[in-house]
């Protein structure tokens, strides 16, 4: 017989599915959303797929959140939401610390392992846009320790044959930046893939996600 969190992980895993069936890029309203606050104390959320990584939620005193811990040092991950070549943008807030001089790297994804990250990497001083590990574009930032940062990562078909990489970083309770800070034009089919959130802890510090969202989008 199943137990109570088998049969939740499989109806989960049903709902996100039926994520897949196409949907209005036009839809104000997320196609996929978790604030974590209806999620079980110390488990992952049932419908994420963890790739690896001990993440778990985490009370953080009124609020849950995602946390992954800040040891061992690796890079860790885990998708989420519908799976889509395009038409997808992924928000999240992402928080963690320095300690002395080294701080972690953490970011959003889209288009599975191999596709797109965007990325907040402290010990470079940059925020970067990156295609299976390599970096296509990227500029300074300046990071806070220890305050939410608020992420957008968007895939959009443009044309055929041509697609737009978008991302935004910004401090959580601060102005969202106008326009995108960067941008990468993509001539190269996106994988079929599903949303994701990463991690690299460098610092001893753990890295707490929140908010996470995926919206249907299109070019603008």
């Amino acid at each position: 017989m199943m137990n109570k969190r088998t049969l939740m992980r499989l109806t989960a895993g049903f709902a996100v599915a039926l994520l897949t069936l196409p949907l209005s890029a036009a839809d104000a309203e997320p196609i996929y959303a978790n604030d974590l606050e209806n999620e079980d104390i110390g488990f992952e959320p049932l419908d994420f797929l963890i790739l690896e990584g001990d993440f778990k939620v985490k009370q953080e005193e009124s609020n849950r959140v995602l946390e992954l811990p800040g040891s061992p040092i690796g890079k860790f991950g885990l998708l989420l939401g519908p799976t889509q070549k395009d038409g997808l943008e992924i928000r999240a807030r992402i928080r963690s610390e320095r300690k002395k001089r080294l701080a972690p790297t953490f970011g959003v994804g889209l288009n599975g392992v191999g596709g797109y990250k965007l990325l907040c990497s402290p010990n470079r001083g940059e925020m970067e846009l990156k295609k299976d590990g390599s970096v296509i574009a990227a500029k300074p930032f300046k990071w806070k320790s220890g305050v939410w940062m608020e992420f957008r990562l968007r895939v959009v078909n443009v044309k055929d044959g041509e697609w737009k990489v978008q991302g935004r970083l910004w401090e959580s309770g601060k102005a969202e930046p106008g326009g995108w800070q960067l941008e990468f034009t993509e001539t190269e089919e996106p994988p079929n893939g599903r949303a994701a959130i990463w991690g690299k802890p460098f610092s001893d510090k753990a890295i707490q996600y929140d908010d996470l969202k995926v919206f249907s989008a299109k070019a603008e």
